[in-house]
């Protein structure tokens, strides 16, 4: 069984492992995923998905960037190591693009911001490769390339906020202040 608007062939390998730490978020995902098809599994953390993906690799992979026993990256690359042909999306509420462009490299087909809509989930793991993504509706704004800059220097100096003012010539307190906030749209 397949939605009608994808292309995923009807013989094809359904699995789907669901990789998220927010259990709520996760439960309501693999639901959304299993009314369009797909045989899905869970996992709360890299831990749980190397056990799970040593059984079986699956097809398919949604996983979150942040979870509470490390980085999503790590089950990115264990799911390529074990089956190069599994296309795999990284879903982030931290998103910047140094993360993103290192997804790509470990054989993540694409990175959304969380919350995905369950269809543009399904629209990336659809995708084929040769196709490119449709641009977005609402590009970044200046706020927000400034602050995904400050976040990428803050990962890059291993989350010190006195080293990262430093390097972007700001002043600690003004940093800590722009770190407190919610990225902006």
């Amino acid at each position: 069984m397949t939605d009608q608007n994808t292309s995923f062939p009807a013989t094809e390998d359904m699995s789907l492992l669901i990789v998220d730490d927010d259990k709520p978020f996760q439960q309501r995902l693999a639901r959304a995923m299993e009314k369009r098809g797909f045989e899905t599994e869970t996992a709360d953390g890299v831990q749980d998905a190397a056990i799970k993906i040593a059984q079986h690799a699956p097809a398919y992979a949604i996983v979150d960037m942040r979870l509470e026993d490390g980085n999503g990256l790590d089950v990115i690359e264990k799911i390529h190591q074990k089956r190069p042909d599994a296309r795999a999306i990284v879903l982030t509420g931290y998103g910047n693009i140094a993360t993103a462009v290192t997804a790509v490299k470990l054989g993540a087909i694409d990175y959304l911001a969380k919350p995905a809509d369950p269809e543009d989930i399904l629209a990336a793991l659809a995708r084929k490769p040769e196709d490119k993504a449709q641009p977005p509706e609402n590009p970044m704004s200046a706020d927000r390339v400034r602050w995904e800059h400050i976040q990428r220097v803050y990962e890059l100096c291993d989350r010190n906020v006195s080293e990262t003012a430093r390097r972007l010539n700001m002043h600690r307190r003004t940093l800590q202040r722009i770190l407190a906030k919610r990225a902006p749209r």
